[in-house]
């Protein structure tokens, strides 16, 4: 089990560096927002950044394509040939993000072995996806990476630890341990630290992760026989992920008799993170459903999903003609009201036409279903307590299930490692 997570060759820049300029925001937040990146530039100006060693997805699709690609390249070379980093061996580092209503979401930072991890909805390895993975969003983030030198992450992975035995004692050991970086992170996006772990720090977090992957435990726990075991599920950055398991693929594709069991490629940098953090916040993301016969949806919907106004069960509510009206699912087809309203969507637009959008805010949905042809589905946030028992038996969730915080909360890039022997 001590496979799956790892002490990973950490890459830090040189204590000269300003923190502030060299981390940024995950490449894809602000996709809608080019004056947010445009900021970010400004601020970085001519200073060492990740920023040099990524492309923001704000970007896709742009007609200098090639040439942004050759410029990360080319930065990271730089960066790796003028000695802007500094290389922690075998380590991990306990970090704590103040976001930016002040509380503190704690994580390790180490890498992880892509044998053990499947994005595919039916997958059984120790680390899942929580969502359905866009197959059309692998390419042009494996195209990054099958040139690049070094990796950034900002994939951030969550176990299920009540107990709280893996992440939080850290916060009482971090006293002895060396403080790697301390800084506040651009653009509002919190505060962070991190701390290099010991020997003794990474044995203590090994066992408590292979008492969560022992099988009798899975089993009490999720109350379920023969069932292989849920380690780690997929918070943020499923689709960079999955282009890192991609690029390994290809390469094992490509050189079938050379053993690439230690071939840097194979692993991932990650974030590990109690889904029990009180930092971590799960919200509902609603639907709009436009350019459709409303009443014909609902009356289809009604018989497919034995729809009731009152009692039990899975329960949202629809925004149509400026009513809000409780809907309750008396047939549910997923252990999430939102995986049965999204299959009756799924198949009802596949055959009947129509637009569907995914929305954060319930008073944006009622904005937007005042329009013609147009109704609003509010759904109930999801329940930390649901995430884990739903992959084990559903598989990934419905695409947009639920949202980890807001776009400025989310992972900065600052460590890398290198993949490239």
């Amino acid at each position: 089990m001590d496979t799956v997570f790892q002490a990973a060759d950490i890459l830090l820049p040189e204590k000269t560096i300003d923190m502030e300029k060299w981390s940024v925001i995950a490449c894809d937040q602000f996709t809608s927002e080019p004056e947010y990146w445009e900021k970010v530039k400004a601020n970085v100006a001519e200073h060492p950044s990740t920023l040099d060693m990524i492309l923001p997805e704000v970007y896709l699709g742009h007609d200098d394509h090639e040439k942004q690609l050759k410029t990360i390249e080319s930065s990271m070379n730089k960066y790796l040939h003028e000695q802007v980093f500094a290389e922690y061996k075998d380590a991990m580092i306990y970090v704590e993000r103040t976001d930016s209503s002040g509380k503190v979401r704690s994580g390790i930072v180490g890498k992880i072995d892509l044998e053990q991890y499947d994005y595919r909805k039916k997958s059984t390895s120790f680390i899942r996806a929580t969502e359905a993975t866009v197959a059309e969003r692998i390419p042009a983030r494996v195209e990054i990476r099958k040139n690049a030198v070094v990796e950034l992450p900002h994939v951030m992975l969550l176990v299920d630890d009540a107990g709280k035995h893996v992440i939080e004692p850290c916060a009482f050991e971090k006293e002895s341990l060396p403080l790697l970086y301390d800084f506040d992170l651009m653009l509002g996006g919190g505060h962070l630290r991190g701390y290099l772990l010991g020997e003794k720090e990474q044995e203590r977090i090994q066992k408590a992760l292979s008492f969560l992957a022992d099988a009798k435990c899975f089993g009490d726990k999720y109350h379920v026989k023969n069932r292989p075991v849920l380690l780690f599920a997929v918070g943020d950055g499923n689709h960079s992920l999955a282009a890192a398991k991609e690029y390994y693929e290809q390469l094992k594709a490509a050189y079938p008799d050379e053993d690439l069991s230690d071939h840097p490629a194979r692993y991932a940098l990650v974030e590990i993170v109690n889904l029990h953090s009180p930092a971590l916040q799960f919200e509902a993301i609603h639907r709009i459903v436009t350019d459709v016969d409303v009443e014909d949806l609902l009356s289809k919907m009604s018989v497919a999903l034995h729809i009731k106004k009152e009692g039990k069960g899975q329960t949202f509510y629809t925004i149509y003609k400026g009513k809000k009206k409780k809907c309750v699912i008396d047939r549910p087809t997923s252990k999430l009201t939102v995986g049965s309203l999204q299959r009756f969507l799924d198949s009802y637009l596949a055959q009947n036409g129509g637009k569907i959008d995914y929305i954060h805010g319930e008073d944006v949905v009622e904005s937007l279903a005042k329009e013609k042809n147009s109704i609003g589905f509010i759904l109930p946030d999801m329940g930390k307590e649901e995430l884990f028992p739903t992959v084990i038996h559903d598989g990934a969730l419905p695409r947009k299930t639920f949202s980890m915080g807001h776009a400025q909360d989310k992972r900065y890039y600052t460590e890398c490692r290198k993949i490239r022997k």
